[in-house]
């Protein structure tokens, strides 16, 4: 009996360390998508004129589920904040979606998650009663969109790899 809970005991550790080996690299992996994602969106609509204003739609999306559930939706900044954070987690826990799988195919997954979630955010906003973007310039706006979702596709590959090596 003191056997069995000494390497109980011994056991415990190295599973610990296992399970952090194997999700820090998927954490890791869906925060720089969220994180890719979110700075080109918030870079890109300070400089460019026809940027795709996707904190826009989700300010709209997050007010009109809000509302949906009975809760009064911040306004303004608030609701701006909100939106943010609310994007960083969602999109965190969708890109860390890279590590379903074997590591090496991190990249296709990472692009294909990429592709379906800018192009979702392109067709879906009208049909979900989201409307249009701000300054949208067709086709060049969701041309942006896509390339800022498939970019976090790919840094969340990148990262996925990156962090699997160094664990």
């Amino acid at each position: 009996m003191n056997t069995t809970r000494t390497l109980k005991q011994a056991e415990a550790p190295q599973t610990e360390a296992n399970l952090l080996r194997r999700w820090l690299p998927v954490a890791a992996a869906g925060l720089a998508g969220a994180l890719t994602v979110t700075l080109l969106n918030e870079g890109a609509r300070r400089v460019l004129p026809h940027a795709p204003r996707m904190d826009v739609i989700g300010e709209r999306a997050l007010g009109k589920s809000l509302r949906g559930a009975g809760v009064k939706p911040p306004r303004g900044e608030d609701l701006y904040r909100w939106t943010l954070g609310a994007d960083l987690v969602s999109n965190a826990l969708y890109y860390s979606l890279v590590g379903a799988g074997a590591p090496q195919g991190a990249w296709s997954r990472g692009s294909a998650l990429g592709l379906a979630a800018g192009l979702g955010a392109v067709f879906l906003p009208r049909p979900l009663g989201l409307g249009r973007q701000p300054g949208e310039q067709p086709p060049l706006t969701q041309l942006l969109t896509v390339g800022w979702y498939l970019a976090g596709g790919l840094a969340a590959a990148a990262t996925y790899r990156a962090a699997r090596r160094a664990s």
